[in-house]
């Protein structure tokens, strides 16, 4: 199940590289018929919270009733639709990081001018606006002050997101100008990585989302990577803690972010079930992050599917 079609040939590679038969089910328009048993096999939700960015407002809701659909038919989904209500509120990510002792920033959800003031004034120093439903670094801002953010509100500017909730969120000033990103697969620590910042926080991995290097075909032009390896190992405890989570969420593919301030602090913020990878990264250190996704499949969903 997909809507951004961009995203596709690096998971249909792995996916046919293991000898799956790929069926691709565009979810931008559609029809569910409650009576209709849905078709066998394993059924991989790769849709995301920024689909509305790309004109498919009713992607979102389609696919709620979609999920709904298939596991009433007992299908097996991959990031079904509790995984999926999930990723769609940042702060149900908030309250399940804390319900799993992981550190996250302040953070509220506001709906409505009013209100939103009222939460800025919460905050003794920097904090940042977002989307409730995110995706791309949607509607992130930095204020110092209650009183910054009374004006942006009073502006034209102020975008409350595609579900008019917003989240105000405590800012964590990194010791160095990059977030880094654990991605899991499986309930298995698979890599992770640093995205560096300092052009904004539009950090989808995808080498789809990247700009391409301009003029330099005898250099093998393509895309730019703001992405280098991370040292952390499946050992460190943030990231013990992070798979546990995944675990017991049932969250099978995952990108999780946090940030890690001058102290040593880490701040975790984001959980991403639509998780892209850098295929520009993914040759420096030697992992196909698709690859591993239909890896994952073959040998551990797959077999539970035969009786």
């Amino acid at each position: 199940m997909y809507e951004n079609p961009d995203w596709l040939p690096p998971l249909v590679n792995g996916l046919e590289a293991e000898g799956f038969d790929v069926d691709l089910i565009d979810v931008v328009e559609g029809s569910v018929d409650p009576a209709e048993v849905p078709a066998d096999g394993i059924w991989l939700n790769r849709i995301s919270p920024s689909s509305h960015t790309r004109g498919h407002g009713a992607t979102i809701q389609l696919t709620r009733e979609y999920l709904f659909w298939l596991e009433a038919h007992r299908r097996r989904v991959v990031n079904g639709l509790d995984q999926f209500e999930l990723e769609m509120s940042k702060l149900r990510q908030d309250l399940v990081l804390r319900k799993y002792g992981i550190a996250t920033p302040r953070t509220f959800l506001g709906v409505g001018a009013e209100h939103l003031r009222k939460l800025a004034q919460q905050f003794d120093g920097p904090f940042i606006t977002k989307h409730n439903q995110g995706g791309k670094g949607l509607g992130i801002h930095l204020f110092h002050d209650a009183d910054a953010f009374d004006a942006h509100l009073e502006s034209g500017d102020f975008d409350a997101g595609p579900d008019g909730k917003v989240i105000l969120q405590q800012y964590i000033d990194a010791g160095q100008p990059y977030i880094t990103r654990v991605e899991i697969v499986g309930g298995r620590f698979l890599f992770a990585m640093r995205s560096a910042t300092d052009d904004g926080f539009e950090l989808c991995p995808s080498d789809a989302c990247q700009p391409t290097v301009a003029n330099c075909p005898t250099d093998g032009s393509g895309p730019t990577s703001k992405f280098s390896p991370s040292p952390l190992t499946s050992d460190d405890p943030l990231v013990r803690q992070l798979t546990v989570m995944c675990r017991d969420e049932g969250l099978e593919i995952a990108g999780i972010e946090f940030v890690e301030d001058a102290a040593g602090n880490r701040y975790t913020y984001d959980i991403n079930g639509t998780t892209n990878y850098s295929g520009v990264l993914g040759e420096q250190i030697g992992v196909d992050g698709m690859r591993e996704v239909a890896r994952y499949l073959r040998y551990e969903v797959a077999p539970s599917l035969v009786s």
